[in-house]
């Protein structure tokens, strides 16, 4: 029978959205979890690291104590970006490359206990932000400095870190809101409540998501965008298929939302029901949207349409009035607002016109707590990790709090703290050595599309027009983001949250009809990654991924190339992926190829999809390549042109062998040694139904199989397992 009537206590009340290895609990050291790679070569045995970390922490104090050995880092430890003791050398790099170079690391390295996966990447960004720890241990200790800066950053790390008072407020941060959602009555109402929620949360599950974007259409000027969302599972397809281990974890999943209704203070079988509702709410919502295979097609999510246009889809939802209460100017005659998924918002109608009121109150509790959880005092918090850490990704312990409250803040307030990890650990010879690099890549892609064999002289034309606009920025904003606005209380941690997510949602709602910013960026200083943006045309490469172990100025060129050239080609190479290469010059979604190249390319593509699709990812699960094509194709296309620039940079230059390995060699072996990793098996179940990038393992033998380069580096055979009979090459 549905639900039609509230129960929740709440509703009435008040008229009121990557370590070291672990210790065991007997004190011995865990055994290292190394699983055998892909192609079945198990890492060798090698013995544990030195440093030791169980994470256990109190609630108490700024987190500055000695916890198990670790502590806040006032320097970056260095590891060179090619290491002779991550390789295993009884291997064949003819059989299992990625086991050759990363076997050592695998061993050394086991997945600690609050995490889902160790790589090297996740590992240079623990130890940043072990550095940010103390920078914040530091400023928390000085509230009365005359630098408002880093008194704000101190203030929030000292209000993050009082578990004691977070614990204390329990519901109450959102106990309002609650009752607020506790009063709606019907779908007219729902707009300004909407509104006021998701700005809080910055839409975090709340039935639809609504920002602001470039124009695909007009890469110049910054749209309204409304994109699907409302699910508390990974992906749309953790709901509709079938098999046995779906239907099992749905349970779960239920089991997940009932527990935390009781938590509100539902009956057992009220709080049954109302977990019932929102899978069904969250079901009719996934059926309506679209694959990740299908939001890879750009033409798919984009839908430009006028305010008269939108309010047809959704009858029963005043977009006037919403737009109103999100700050939004949307009476005007030129507004327009990109609708990712129209299907989408056609099932949002039918919730809204045919759920009763009561269901739809149920949803919206759920999905506020959802958003909030993490914030929340304990009881929330553990249900939030029991359920999407401990259950979907297999992590047995939470992290630490001081790890928290340094991604918090990243989050919150990420490019005042960038400043100044930049100004301390980010020097001007590495932003130069960087840059060359990427000139160098740049150039190396230029020559590769003038010699493409495949390719017409008017497609080549546009593909060296688009090169030529491609912009990259290094390190940091030229210009940082002023928080100054946001008031922070070093005693109340969740306003602090709600306040800055406020400030992030206006700020980005405030650009929609204004001209782009083509100095923003979407990831802070310290974040170990990098990105291509289509619509900007431009890469970008944050400080915390120039360096070592991935950018190494004490190294030769040669594992530098094959490890941060290969990143950088990467992204370049984006640019000319699946999906980048819809877009233009200017970052518009515009055709610029002849009939016949554009079908060439898809040939050529489909050799990449068919060669991924039969790579094993754990158990039954293979790796999806229609989603993961566009970073197979830029892991490729980013060796590739590394080898290339490296090649012209070294030319005319007497190279020489190190630790047993030739210059070609070592390029090849830094190459890989970017990506080595332990996973958990949930891990590695989410990350292949959720993650458009394959498994470390194949990021490594998937290219080097269609590299002749690297066969003749390490004398392979014909018939080996890493020299493939049918090379796939694009660019």
């Amino acid at each position: 029978m549905p639900k039609t009537t509230d129960r929740s206590p709440l509703a009435g009340l008040l008229l009121l959205g990557a370590l070291g290895v672990a210790a065991s609990a007997s004190g011995q050291a865990a055994q290292p979890q190394v699983a055998p790679t892909a192609l079945g070569a198990v890492a060798s045995s090698a013995p544990a690291l030195a440093e030791t970390a169980a994470e256990a922490e109190t609630s108490a104090g700024m987190g500055s104590e000695n916890v198990g050995g670790l502590q806040p880092l006032t320097a970056l430890p260095y590891t060179p970006s090619l290491e002779p003791a991550f390789m295993d050398r009884s291997i064949d790099p003819c059989v299992d490359f990625y086991a050759y170079s990363c076997n050592g690391w695998r061993a050394l390295n086991p997945i600690p206990p609050d995490k889902s996966r160790w790589a090297v990447y996740g590992k240079l960004y623990n130890e940043n932000q072990r550095y940010l720890w103390g920078l914040l241990v530091e400023a928390a200790a000085n509230p009365s400095t005359e630098d408002a800066g880093m008194r704000q950053l101190g203030d929030a790390f000292a209000a993050c870190m009082d578990l004691a008072a977070i614990d204390k407020a329990a519901l109450n941060p959102i106990r309002a809101d609650m009752a607020e959602i506790g009063r709606l009555k019907d779908g007219a109402a729902l707009a300004p409540l909407l509104a006021k929620l998701q700005l809080e949360s910055q839409g975090r599950g709340l039935l639809f998501d609504f920002g602001s974007e470039q124009d695909p259409g007009d890469a110049a000027q910054r749209i309204a965008v409304v994109q699907a969302g409302g699910l508390g599972l990974p992906d749309r397809d953790y709901y509709l298929k079938t098999d046995a281990a779906s239907v099992e974890l749905r349970k779960q999943y239920v089991a997940h939302t009932a527990r935390n209704f009781r938590l509100m203070g539902e009956a057992e079988d009220w709080a049954a029901e109302s977990a019932a509702i929102v899978l069904a709410i969250e079901t009719d919502l996934a059926k309506a949207s679209l694959s990740r295979v299908d939001r890879r097609d750009p033409h798919k999510v984009y839908h430009r349409m006028n305010l008269a246009t939108l309010q047809k889809l959704t009858p029963a939802f005043p977009w006037k009035e919403y737009f109103a209460a999100s700050g939004v100017a949307a009476g005007s005659a030129g507004f327009v607002v990109d609708v990712n998924e129209p299907e989408f918002l056609k099932a949002v109608q039918k919730v809204l016109a045919e759920r009763p009121i009561a269901n739809l109150r149920t949803y919206l509790r759920w999905a506020l707590l959802r958003s909030t959880a993490q914030d929340l005092s304990a009881p929330y918090r553990e249900a939030d990790f029991d359920f999407y850490s401990k259950t979907l990704r297999g992590i047995p312990e939470p992290p630490p709090r001081w790890q928290t409250c340094v991604d918090t803040i990243d989050r919150d307030l990420g490019e005042a703290l960038g400043k100044v990890f930049v100004d301390r650990q980010f020097s001007p010879a590495t932003r130069a050595s960087a840059d060359a690099m990427v000139r160098g890549i740049h150039e190396a892609m230029g020559e590769r599309v003038k010699a493409l064999d495949w390719m017409s002289e008017a497609t080549k034309a546009k593909a060296l027009e688009k090169l030529a606009s491609m912009r990259y920025k290094i390190g940091a904003p030229e210009v940082y983001r002023d928080y100054s606005s946001i008031a922070i209380d070093r005693k109340d941690f969740f306003a602090n949250v709600r306040r800055a997510t406020e400030f992030e949602g206006r700020r980005r709602l405030a650009q929609i009809g204004k001209p782009i910013d083509r100095g923003e960026w979407e990831m802070t200083p310290p974040t170990v990654n990098a990105y291509y943006n289509a619509s900007m045309n431009d890469m970008n490469f944050p400080a915390g991924v120039l360096l070592p172990p991935l950018f190494d100025p004490k190294l030769d060129d040669a594992p530098n190339y094959g490890n941060t050239g290969g990143t950088i080609g990467h992204e370049l190479t984006h640019g000319f992926d699946d999906e980048g290469r819809q877009f233009d010059a200017a970052g518009n979604l515009k055709d610029w190829w002849t009939k016949e190249d554009a079908a060439k390319f898809v040939e050529r593509a489909q050799c990449v999809v068919d060669q991924y699709a039969k790579y094993p990812v754990v158990d039954e699960v293979k790796i999806n390549s229609k989603l993961t094509l566009g970073e197979d194709v830029a892991d490729l296309g980013g060796a590739i042109l590394a080898w290339e620039a490296w090649k012209k940079a070294q030319a005319g230059k007497s190279l020489e062998s190190r630790d047993g390995l030739s210059p070609e060699q070592r390029f090849f072996v830094g190459f890989a040694q970017w990506v080595c990793e332990n996973q958990r098996p949930e891990e590695l179940r989410l990350q292949a139904a959720t993650n458009p990038h394959s498994p470390g393992v194949w990021r490594i033998n998937g290219v080097v199989v269609n590299m002749p380069e690297f066969a003749e580096a390490f004398s392979c055979k014909p018939g080996q397992p890493m020299v493939s009979e049918k090379v796939c090459r694009i660019w």
